[in-house]
């Protein structure tokens, strides 16, 4: 079965990263869930039951020629059918200026090509490796502007879309406006069944707050669909590339005979009126109206 192949090359592929990388914050599975969701797949040859890709991220330390070590990140998402496609990969760094960044990703995809149909993970690492130091602008890229106020190493805004089966303990809604408070990320939590939360922000702040939610009792959660948007490290710049201006519980025409369902309509106009329309039809498959 070519999709159990799939999965068996994927997980694979993900144990010789482990070992190739075993340093602290080298190789991070970003969604345990899914990785969960692959390995059982795999041990009982079927796909039933497989509901997201495998995100992971590589850090790398690179000497660049007489510079200072320089973090280069690769954040890695799996396509179910990968390796028959490819993976998709995009690489960061604080030494790359935006222009330089999106023409690192664009030549690395076309090299990529070379080895569709065949796991290729390591094979970006290496072409990183042996190319990052063409792409660093030494003159405008090596610091931060004064007026960041955000950390260098996390240039990425990232949105979470979050699937439960339902939400409706009062601790568990608690939590997650408090985590969502602490952890500075704006979103919405949307109680009922099903439930729904969209959490975006600094991406290391919304993998902590994955990382909390997912450990309470569900009787099924998942993350539906992630963005992740590069910035220029300022306030400012972040503020731009997000949809929502705080984080707040959200209800709309609650109804059902126990009074959990919310009126999806209501809700696809609120995602539309954010630039957020498309989402909808990822959640609950149809179009929203």
């Amino acid at each position: 079965m070519v999709e159990i192949e799939q999965a068996e090359a994927q997980l694979s592929e993900l144990d010789l990263l482990a070992s190739m990388f075993p340093g602290e914050n080298e190789f991070t599975v970003n969604d345990q869930l899914a990785l969960a969701e692959l390995k059982d797949c795999v041990e009982k040859r079927t796909m039933e039951g497989r509901s997201s890709q495998v995100y992971f991220t590589i850090n790398m330390n690179l000497d660049l020629a007489q510079e200072a070590m320089v973090m280069f990140s690769l954040s890695c998402i799996l396509p179910f059918k990968y390796p028959t496609v490819l993976p998709e990969i995009t690489v960061r760094s604080a030494s790359l200026s935006r222009s330089r960044q999106t023409q690192l990703n664009t030549d690395l995809t076309a090299h990529l090509q070379n080895y569709l149909g065949d796991v290729c993970i390591l094979n970006a690492t290496e072409w990183v490796r042996e190319h990052a130091s063409d792409y660093v602008d030494r003159d405008t890229s090596v610091s931060p502007t004064k007026d960041s106020t955000i950390q260098p190493v996390d240039l990425t805004v990232t949105r979470l879309w979050i699937y439960s089966h339902h939400i409706y303990n009062k601790c568990k809604r608690k939590s997650i406006l408090e985590w969502a408070k602490e952890l500075s990320l704006c979103g919405f939590s949307m109680p009922g069944k099903p439930g729904v939360v969209c959490v975006e922000g600094l991406q290391s702040a919304c993998e902590e707050f994955w990382s909390r939610l997912r450990k309470l009792n569900w009787k099924r959660i998942l993350i539906r669909h992630r963005e992740d948007i590069p910035f220029d490290g300022t306030t400012e710049g972040m503020a731009k590339q997000q949809k929502f201006s705080v984080f707040e519980e959200k209800a709309f025409s609650v109804h059902g005979a126990r009074g959990n369902h919310m009126d999806f309509g209501q809700l696809y106009q609120f995602l539309n009126a954010r630039g957020c329309g498309d989402v909808f039809q990822m959640f609950f498959g149809v179009e929203g109206q």
